[in-house]
């Protein structure tokens, strides 16, 4: 009588169930095991094996080297039809004693120092007379727009054309196109496409035209520390460069150039006709920061106009989308849009009357909560009170200008309450009116130090 022996896979007719682990060994198609699967490291040694290599000098897990474990034989025999590879031996090592690895072999190369910032816009200007260069956002650009990053790279370069070639797509941030607006992070790769720059003409600048720019800008310091200033911006005079526009505040600030190459930055811009307070950052850092307060709004501005006619509504709110009657023009008027037209921006404006003389002139004051394109200058008109003096916006028919005002856009950055880039403790300036809008209020009996309503507006 023979005896079969037990059926180790289970009941008759029943399979262990596919992809359990049964005690280190398969059980695929009634076979005996095979042992225990290999390990990672066993396969990569393996395959170094096949390829020549020594293992050890390639351990990922980042052992002692090529003794760090014995190779394995391979179950495989050599591969038919492939000559043997032979290894050189190792040369012999002490083993009586510990081995350690040597930091020293694993220590990175220190980076040779790089170009500084001068070198670089020099190197990038050269680059784009001549051709396509691609440029990276350095840490302290973040947040910066893309034209007033070209702007910076690039300050021979007018930023009417910066705008141009953003504008048509001609740049490209991350291989997409791009808005004027966006803003840049750290790491991103701006393409710049090739274009010819207009050399000035070289002109003699001569200590005593430094002294002299640099004396005119320190005249118009309002507020000044070792981060920022503030300044006070004239009437007439531009705040950058543009097509005939030779003498301008970001010109005018390179006189301010300190010994280790930094010069004073622009912060936010005012309309070549309006005066008041202007920001200026003394480092790239104070820069950034002022920058960021004014895109979550923790910057708050009052401007002062003397406008047509006397509003119903003494204190309101004007709430439209602007778009420019003419995209490609940099300096074209703004249109009151409707939501979804392409360009439109929300704009939001309050106002507040603080006096008014003979029911055909008011004094107006404004608190923007954003800062589009011409945004005060658009909504008094469109609330039917237009800014005496604005050559774009004032349509009123068969008005007359008073005698003794002057055909001079009456509008000034009045006040400015922004947190210091440094302690974040709100520094508070005020702006004196320019010579014709003091004419204006003399001759109209106003106080300029009358309280001024708009101070209680809502923030947003």
């Amino acid at each position: 009588m023979t005896t079969r022996p037990p059926n180790r896979g289970g009941p008759k007719g029943r399979k262990p169930p596919a992809g359990k682990f049964s005690g280190g060994r398969s059980t695929a198609s009634g076979r005996a095991g095979t042992g225990p699967r290999t390990s990672a490291r066993d396969a990569a040694e393996r395959a170094a094996r096949n390829r020549g290599d020594d293992a050890g000098a390639r351990d990922p897990w980042g052992g002692a080297g090529p003794a760090a474990a014995p190779a394995r034989p391979s179950k495989s025999g050599p591969v038919p039809g492939k000559a043997p590879v032979r290894r050189a031996a190792a040369a012999p090592r002490d083993t009586t004693a510990p081995q350690r690895p040597n930091p020293a072999a694993r220590r990175p190369e220190t980076p040779a120092p790089g170009p500084t910032r001068r070198e670089q816009r020099a190197a990038a200007s050269a680059t784009l007379a001549s051709g396509v260069q691609t440029l990276t956002v350095e840490a302290d650009e973040a947040g910066m727009r893309i034209d007033r990053f070209l702007t910076a790279r690039f300050p021979l370069l007018p930023f009417t054309r910066v705008q141009s070639i953003v504008r048509k797509g001609e740049l490209r941030v991350d291989g997409k196109r791009a808005k004027p607006n966006d803003r840049l992070e750290p790491g991103m790769s701006v393409r710049v496409p090739p274009l010819r720059l207009e050399q000035p003409s070289e002109r003699p600048r001569n200590a005593a035209r430094e002294q002299d720019d640099a004396e005119f800008i320190r005249s118009l310091i309002l507020y000044e520390d070792a981060d920022m200033m503030i300044l006070n911006k004239p009437f007439g005079l531009a705040v950058q460069g543009g097509s005939g526009t030779v003498r301008h505040v970001d010109g005018l600030l390179a006189a301010l150039t300190g010994p280790d190459g930094q010069k004073p930055r622009l912060v936010h811009r005012l309309d070549k006709d309006t005066a008041g307070c202007l920001i200026v950052a003394k480092t790239r850092l104070a820069a950034a920061t002022l920058a960021k307060s004014f895109r979550s709004r923790a910057a708050r501005k009052i401007y002062w106009a003397l406008t047509a006619g006397v509003p119903r509504v003494r204190q309101g709110r004007v709430s439209t989308y602007l778009a420019k009657e003419e995209p490609t023009d940099a300096d074209a008027r703004m249109r009151v849009a409707k939501h979804g037209d392409e360009g439109a921006s929300h704009a939001l404006t309050y106002y507040a009357m603080v006096d008014q003389a003979a029911q055909k002139l008011s004094w107006l004051s404004f608190k923007p909560v954003t800062g589009r394109t011409h945004q005060l200058r658009a909504h008094a008109a469109h609330i039917g009170h237009p800014i005496v003096g604005d050559p774009k916006y004032f349509s009123v028919e068969n008005w007359e200008l008073p005698g003794g005002i002057q055909n001079r856009l009456h509008l000034l950055a009045r006040r400015i309450v922004i947190p210091h880039p440094r302690t974040g403790r709100p520094v508070d300036v005020s702006a004196p009116l320019p010579p014709h809008m003091a004419q204006s209020w003399n001759l109209l009996g106003f106080d300029a130090a009358r309280y001024d309503p708009i101070v209680e507006a809502p923030e947003a």
